[in-house]
């Protein structure tokens, strides 16, 4: 497989989030604001159990010392809080924070002609890590580039997957 020009400025597409917020969303909005004492989240996105607080790089570390006392309040949901990134790559780093990526690719399914962005780990445990129970958050990190995220290019959806440096 060759990699075009194009292809590798498919990671440096500048990125847009969607912002419809739900009222739950704004509660949460809200009680992140609160409990961090002061900090804004810049976008709040609930798919099936994950809630994602999506903050500026510079309250990023200061939101963190609140994260162990949200997920005791809030049980029944992962809660994590991502950089918000305008660019693709960096976003791509920003969802996997405490995993170490080894190299990043794209294909291109010659099929249907849809983008798969791989994601490659050195262990079994971290891409098991990556994925979650029951690929549970490989599918919502999917869901939220096919429902709240949009490139600047206008460009059909991406599929991100998970893989082994060493399969």
């Amino acid at each position: 497989m060759f990699y075009t020009i194009a292809d590798d400025l498919v990671f440096y597409q500048i990125l847009t989030f969607i912002k419809k917020y739900s009222n739950s969303e704004l509660k949460l909005y809200k009680y992140f604001h609160n409990k961090t004492e002061g900090i804004y989240p810049e976008f709040v996105i609930v798919i099936d159990q994950f809630i994602f607080f999506f903050v500026k790089n510079e309250n990023y570390f200061g939101s963190k010392l609140y994260l162990n006392v949200m997920r005791r309040e809030i049980r029944n949901r992962k809660i994590l809080i991502i950089r918000a990134e305008n660019v693709l790559i960096n976003l791509l780093f920003s969802l996997f924070p405490d995993l170490y990526i080894h190299n990043i690719s794209l294909k291109r399914n010659d099929s249907s002609g849809q983008r798969e962005i791989s994601v490659y780990f050195l262990t079994y445990k971290e891409r098991g890590i990556a994925i979650g129970r029951g690929a549970e958050y490989i599918k919502c990190v999917n869901e939220l580039f096919k429902r709240y995220i949009r490139f600047e290019n206008k460009s059909t959806p991406i599929e991100i997957k998970c893989k082994n440096v060493n399969p």
